[in-house]
């Protein structure tokens, strides 16, 4: 719903674009393009899916036309080791995607690419596949992983949707550690977040959204700022935790 309605968080992507130098193109990891191996979007006019279900008639007229960059796809290709990257002309730019470009680059001109999540590989196998893609960064390319560090939506009490801050205490507790992990740069609590405790197994019952984030870990340099913003827990175990290295 961020991407049709006007609130705090929607705000906090606008603010955060207002300290990013203007990329020359974007590669989105995204947590709702879970796939067996990696593949790299690559058409020239990538179509905007709308991979949700149960949500009002505005948010599926919502286009992000962004244009695509079958080069940069090649160039993600190029950084990774031979035969692991396919390139694809059918996905598109899932919500992930559009969802928040559409507050940070709302003209939708500047040419963008999804990277799949291999979801049967473990953390540390994307953390790794990262660091090969830091080149990009020289290059003048946004990199951008969506997904949520709190994300259990078994759990989640929509009655408070709205209520900013309401959260479960375990939901509390996993943010509180994760971020002070983020914070103190300690790989070893965030690569093995299902061995963390009870907390983080409630927040993270399944990786696809925590996934995003390691490949952020993955890109980060030791001269980097690290900033937290939107962190903010919604319907009890949801966060809305941003993390920029910059």
């Amino acid at each position: 719903m961020n991407a049709i309605e006007e609130n705090e968080f929607v705000a906090g992507f606008r603010e955060q674009a207002r300290h990013l130098p203007l990329p020359k193109a974007i590669l989105c990891i995204s947590a709702h393009w879970l796939t067996n191996g990696t593949h790299v979007t690559a058409m020239d006019k990538p179509r905007t899916i709308h991979d949700m279900y149960g949500f009002p008639p505005e948010l599926y007229d919502v286009q992000y036309p962004a244009p695509g960059s079958p080069e940069l796809a090649k160039k993600v290709q190029a950084l990774l080791p031979a035969n692991l990257v396919e390139l694809d002309t059918h996905w598109g730019l899932d919500h992930g995607a559009w969802s928040v470009l559409k507050h940070l680059y709302p003209n939708a001109n500047i040419p963008v690419i999804e990277m799949s999540i291999d979801y049967h590989r473990p953390a540390k196998y994307h953390y790794e596949l990262a660091k090969m893609l830091q080149p990009l960064r020289k290059r003048g390319v946004l990199i951008i992983g969506s997904g949520n560090l709190v994300h259990n939506l078994k759990k989640a009490d929509f009655a408070k949707i709205n209520e900013v801050g309401f959260g479960y205490d375990w939901a509390h507790e996993a943010r509180a550690r994760m971020n002070e992990a983020i914070l103190k740069d300690d790989l070893p609590v965030l690569l093995n977040y299902d061995k963390q405790g009870a907390a983080l197994r409630l927040a993270i019952p399944t990786p696809d959204h925590y996934f995003p984030l390691i490949y952020c870990l993955g890109l980060k340099q030791k001269t980097d700022h690290l900033t937290l913003f939107n962190d903010q827990l919604l319907a009890g175990s949801l966060s809305m935790t941003g993390v920029r290295f910059s």
